[in-house]
């Protein structure tokens, strides 16, 4: 088999797993291939172990069925090993609850079939890094999937939702994508009761978890990314604050990402930082070390923590004691 015939065949099964059902001239479209080409590679899959379902007819196509046993591994040198890495990191610890046994289950698989060369880059990569940071809240494997599946075919959801008040209620949404950032998993979704778009945590939803009906994709107001990034920057925390900041936007953003906060341009000269966090005293530290000068605009309790902040520094640079009364104005 050919490289390209290898790749062509990754295509294929890449398009199996973004959707459900194919016709012959849909997937010949994709992969710029005649439908006679498609006949031949569905072939091959088979082949190769892989159940691809096929309807005949005008309106027939194509499906990728269950399989029984696990086909021939087709991923290059660089594949394999970035897939043995992540197990690696899974089975050391991962958000997803009970992915450590079964990645281990799986590299245990995988490694008996890595040749000599690949094994030693792997176990190299293995032994001579090492992670830091807390553990984050582990979400159930199979709610990945069904949430995945849910925004893959256009199926509304149903589940229970625990807020970090603590207070259930119970949601019906239309989701769009999956998002993993800082160590968490977040769901953007349209709300159908509350007619509006939502970002959801996934190890705050309860089920179990029930589907259904379908529903026309709606298009989100911007990059999922980008739109949970800027969701989390603030309604996580129990503070927010918003500052005047004394740079143009662009500047600012050089010094910020999406996941910090969210900047809003004024003029050319400044723009407003929307901040969280779960303590003042803490974001009058961060805003110090911001980079840029500022002016509070909310909450005035900001203005108290940023005094303190500056008598203590006064003191510690004159060698004064601290009064009665200094300190936090928190």
């Amino acid at each position: 088999m050919s490289s390209l015939t290898s790749a062509r065949l990754l295509r294929l099964l890449s398009l199996f797993q973004a959707r459900r059902d194919w016709t012959g001239a849909e997937l010949a479209e994709r992969l710029e291939v005649t439908p006679r080409t498609v006949r031949r590679d569905v072939q091959r899959l088979r082949d190769l172990g892989y159940p691809v379902d096929a309807t005949p007819g005008v309106a027939g196509g194509y499906r990728l069925g269950v399989g029984s046993t696990l086909p021939p591994l087709l991923l290059d040198d660089e594949e394999t090993v970035a897939v043995a890495v992540g197990l690696r990191a899974a089975a050391s610890g991962g958000s997803l609850a009970g992915i450590e046994e079964t990645s281990v289950r799986a590299l245990a698989k995988l490694e008996q079939l890595l040749p000599s060369r690949l094994r030693r880059r792997v176990s190299a990569l293995h032994t001579f890094t090492d992670t830091v940071g807390r553990k984050s809240p582990t979400v159930d494997s199979e709610h990945l999937t069904v949430i995945a599946g849910c925004c893959r075919d256009a199926e509304r959801l149903h589940f229970r939702y625990r807020d970090h008040h603590g207070q259930e209620t119970r949601r019906v949404v239309e989701p769009n994508k999956m998002v993993h950032a800082a160590g968490r998993w977040y769901l953007l979704a349209w709300d159908v009761d509350r007619d509006d778009w939502r970002v959801f945590r996934l190890d705050r939803m309860e089920g179990p978890l029930s589907t259904g009906p379908r529903f026309d994709p709606r298009t989100p107001p911007e990059d999922a990314a980008d739109y949970v990034a800027r969701g989390i920057s603030s309604s996580a925390y129990r503070h927010t604050a918003r500052v005047l900041v004394h740079a143009s936007e662009e500047d600012a953003a050089q010094r910020l990402s999406p996941m910090d906060g969210t900047l809003t341009r004024v003029d050319d000269r400044t723009c407003e930082l929307r901040i969280g966090g779960n303590a003042l005293d803490m974001l009058a530290v961060y805003l110090l070390f911001f980079g840029f000068d500022f002016s509070v605009l909310e909450p005035a309790e900001l203005e108290g923590e940023l005094k303190a902040l500056r008598d203590r520094i006064d003191r510690s640079l004159g060698g004064a004691r601290p009064g009665p009364g200094s300190g936090s104005a928190g």
